[in-house]
């Protein structure tokens, strides 16, 4: 019998695509776990807003890194990288077959492929961007980085302020485009990696993005926004879902349009998760309904071909 590589499928497309629910299907055939690297599910405060898995998809296959952390802890991509890849070591030595889902690309290519390596800066240069951004909005920032890094500004999630001051206080830091830190050689993983990205028609995306929305709305979002308002500065809540409802709080929007400002930024987010994930040529892509009994045979033969 051909030997098994460790192998780690990841399954990966825009938010509300059904990314769970094949990860489910998934771990159930290969009897493994599910590594989740969902940047926004990892806070246990964060629940409706995020489409955390639910009760019964949490018992259906075994999670890691869902709801484990606090908003009022620092977690950033690198300690998320060294601590999916400890937790994968452990794994492979039960199952040589692992499942790793998710949207946030960044964290993907983390555990995938590494992380670039960026030299530490004055931290003044991230309070003086903190400072800029409370008083002058996101716009002075995005206009800095498009100057500086054009690269980088037509790579990044631009609406994102902590990604905007991140690879600005580098350009600030070093005098050199954060673009320059980026695709380095990185250290050699132990393991084979097979990706599988489910896609749907553009009105077909936007329709689930717009259902799920609703369905927030209806099984309490507001109200955990709410709650939550008080800590609206932290990192982790600078994010969809959230920062349009604090808007409503403000009394800057109403709730009538900060829901319909909450499905056009998810619909934007899901073109970005597309974008970001279109980059990686290996990536087999199916159509979001496709049967899983077509995509394990896909993964069989990938894993024989290893």
């Amino acid at each position: 019998m051909k030997e098994i590589h460790n192998t780690l499928i990841t399954i990966v497309g825009p938010t509300a695509i059904g990314k769970t629910a094949l990860s489910i299907q998934l771990a159930n055939h290969f009897k493994s776990d599910i590594i989740s690297c969902d940047s926004r599910q990892f806070y246990k405060e964060m629940v409706i807003g995020t489409a955390v898995p639910n009760a019964e998809e949490l018992a259906a296959a075994k999670h890691h890194f869902i709801q484990n952390r606090s908003i009022f802890e620092d977690y950033n991509v690198g300690q998320f990288e060294r601590d999916a890849l400890a937790t994968l070591d452990t794994l492979f030595e039960k199952n040589p077959i692992q499942i790793m889902v998710g949207g946030s690309g960044l964290y993907v290519d983390a555990v995938l492929k590494g992380l670039d390596y960026f030299p530490e800066v004055d931290k003044q240069i991230r309070e003086n961007l903190t400072k800029l951004l409370e008083e002058e909005g996101i716009e002075v920032l995005q206009q800095q980085l498009k100057e500086l890094d054009l690269e980088t500004y037509n790579a990044i999630a631009i609406d994102n302020p902590h990604r905007v001051m991140r690879a600005l206080e580098i350009c600030l830091g070093t005098g050199i485009p954060y673009a320059t830190f980026k695709n380095k050689p990185k250290a050699p993983r132990n393991f084979k990696s097979i990706k599988i990205g489910l896609t749907a028609d553009r009105e077909i995306i936007y329709h689930r993005i717009n259902q799920r929305v609703d369905l927030m709305i209806e099984n309490g979002l507001i109200e955990e926004a709410e709650n939550l308002y008080p800590h609206k500065n932290l990192n982790a809540l600078q994010t969809v879902g959230y920062r349009e409802l604090f808007s409503f709080f403000q009394d800057d929007f109403t709730q009538e349009f900060a829901i319909s400002e909450i499905k056009k930024n998810t619909r934007r987010f899901a073109k970005r998760q597309l974008t970001w994930f279109k980059r990686d040529t290996e990536t087999i892509w199916f159509e979001y309904q496709t049967n899983e009994k077509k995509i394990i045979t896909t993964i069989l033969d990938k894993m024989n071909a290893f």
